[in-house]
């Protein structure tokens, strides 16, 4: 569960993501194949309705072959 007052944070981080990964061509599937992860948890990030752990974000951006602060460098 994502508390309300990092709810921001989330959909931010997902929005970017969703970006990155857009500007990648890449689909959802094949980042989560990438990270080894299924499509739903993917989805999930980017729409801000699930929590993760770091490791799912050091996952993400090895998948997308960028450096972890570049995820996270976005405005709310």
């Amino acid at each position: 569960m994502i508390r309300e007052k990092h709810q921001a944070y989330f959909k931010a981080l997902g929005l970017h993501l969703q970006q990155i990964r857009k500007q990648q061509r890449l689909s959802q599937q094949e980042l989560a194949n990438r990270c080894e992860v299924d499509r739903a948890k993917i989805s999930s990030i980017e729409t801000a309705s699930e929590d993760f752990v770091l490791t799912t974000l050091l996952e993400l951006a090895d998948a997308l072959e960028v450096d972890p602060k570049e995820l996270l460098d976005f405005n709310l």
